[in-house]
């Protein structure tokens, strides 16, 4: 079993249209694939990743999960994605709150709190707190201007 997050629009459904709720399980039959073709449930280890497959600027929900039954590790090196997974088996354990979601923001490292502040839509007054808690980080305040303020 392996713990992470995932990634729904507004309503729950994944990008191809599967409605999730807290608390159940999901299956599906034969060996976990990974891919556009795959086969199983895709989730990431971080939740910043999870940012990669929706739309974070969007209205989106992100969930805690657990990945269990044939679970197949993937990686993409080219754009820093690790520890990615797909599971035959998912659970959802609970939906974040949008405070959560952004305590988790703020307590991240710097470079994936970049990598966070990127793919996720922020209020004003969650801009002026990542700006005074990576104040001294360059990376991190440009990747506000770009990405939330469109400087």
């Amino acid at each position: 079993m392996i713990r992470g997050f995932k990634a729904f629009d507004g309503n729950m459904n994944n990008r191809y249209g599967k409605h999730f709720k807290e608390g159940e399980k999901y299956g599906v039959l034969g060996p976990a694939r990974y891919g556009t073709q795959g086969n199983g449930y895709h989730f990431c280890q971080r939740l910043e990743d999870t940012l990669r497959y929706v739309d974070g600027m969007d209205d989106i929900q992100i969930a805690e999960v657990v990945g269990f039954g044939d679970v197949v590790e993937s990686f993409d090196n080219y754009y820093g994605y690790y520890d990615m997974y797909v599971a035959s088996n998912i659970k959802i354990l609970k939906i974040l709150s949008r405070e959560e979601i952004i305590c988790r923001g703020l307590n991240m490292p710097e470079y994936r709190s970049e990598r966070f502040v990127k793919g996720y839509r922020l209020t004003d007054d969650e801009i002026d707190l990542f700006k005074s808690k990576f104040k001294s980080h360059s990376n991190v305040i440009k990747a506000i201007a770009y990405y939330q303020e469109g400087d």
